[in-house]
């Protein structure tokens, strides 16, 4: 194990070998979601992008595509949040503060926020979808004076599945960006909206639709009601931007898993505009 950590423990060309990073810290949110902080022991950091994602792997284990969630550039170290489902994911969500993994990316087709600048900006995340979501957030949100609104609608099932507390507080607290979030179904301490996410585009004041960019990631059901609430709005279908990220697998275009017709989600996505998922008839 010691041995295999050290040959590959530097800057790597090849997309197939992985990179040692080490858990610089972690925290528990829900009973099935950790969030690491990893950094890279060979000093050379890392470019990625908003929508990007690693594949993350512990040895003798085998390996599972990540997002990442901490904000776009170049950095010395990335966050990912890991949901526990199965025998890789509850392996890397197990690691220790300074324990290794294997990395390789990033991967996928990024996006550059800086194309949307001077735009009004329509972050709608459900559930683990806040995990992807948060990087776009966290990139208008540390340039905010590049961008004009900013709303970020959140839901969860109930209270305790909500993510990155935190974060959530301080984006309540903020008076440069409108935050609402709900839960399907409350309880005895839950004072906030309580109802499926759609019901939060009601709660929101008027957008303008014609300066609208909406991400909206989240699972497939929900991402229907978004995208029919936002089209309802008056918002362009080329405005409307999803994530189809559930499908990845080797990150390289190579396995098939993540193919759509003649399209390779993990290479020209998983960033989507709601036309383009239209035109690979995803059956939204």
């Amino acid at each position: 194990m010691k041995a295999k950590a050290d040959a590959i423990d530097h800057p790597v060309e090849s997309p197939y070998l992985p990179r040692i990073a080490r858990v610089a810290d972690s925290k528990k949110f829900t009973d099935k979601e950790t969030w690491l902080r990893i950094e890279f022991p060979d000093g050379a950091g890392i470019q990625y992008s908003a929508g990007q994602f690693m594949e993350v792997g512990v040895f003798g284990v085998g390996e599972s595509p990540i997002s990442i969630c901490s904000g776009p550039g170049h950095r010395h170290d990335l966050e990912m949040c890991v949901r526990n489902v199965g025998d890789v994911t509850r392996a890397i969500s197990s690691a220790k503060t300074g324990d290794t993994l294997a990395v390789r990316g990033p991967f996928g087709n990024g996006f550059d926020m800086d194309s949307v600048a001077g735009r009004d900006l329509l972050f709608v995340a459900g559930g683990l979808g806040l995990v992807p979501c948060r990087s776009f957030i966290q990139a208008a949100l540390d340039q905010r004076e590049k961008f004009n609104r900013v709303i970020i609608l959140y839901g969860a099932r109930t209270p305790a599945d909500l993510l990155f507390p935190d974060d959530l507080s301080a984006w309540a607290k903020r008076n440069d960006c409108e935050f609402l979030a709900t839960v399907d179904r409350g309880n005895e301490t839950w004072t906030g909206n309580t109802g499926v996410i759609t019901t939060l585009f009601r709660k929101m004041a008027r957008i303008d639709p014609v300066n609208t960019v909406a991400f909206i990631i989240g699972p497939p059901v929900m991402f229907k009601f978004a995208v029919l609430e936002a089209l309802a709005m008056g918002m362009r279908k080329t405005a409307i931007y999803c994530s189809l990220e559930r499908r990845m697998k080797c990150g390289l275009g190579k396995c098939g898993h993540c193919q759509i017709r003649d399209i390779y989600v993990c290479q020209e996505g998983p960033i989507f505009s709601y036309a383009e998922v239209i035109k690979l008839r995803e059956g939204i």
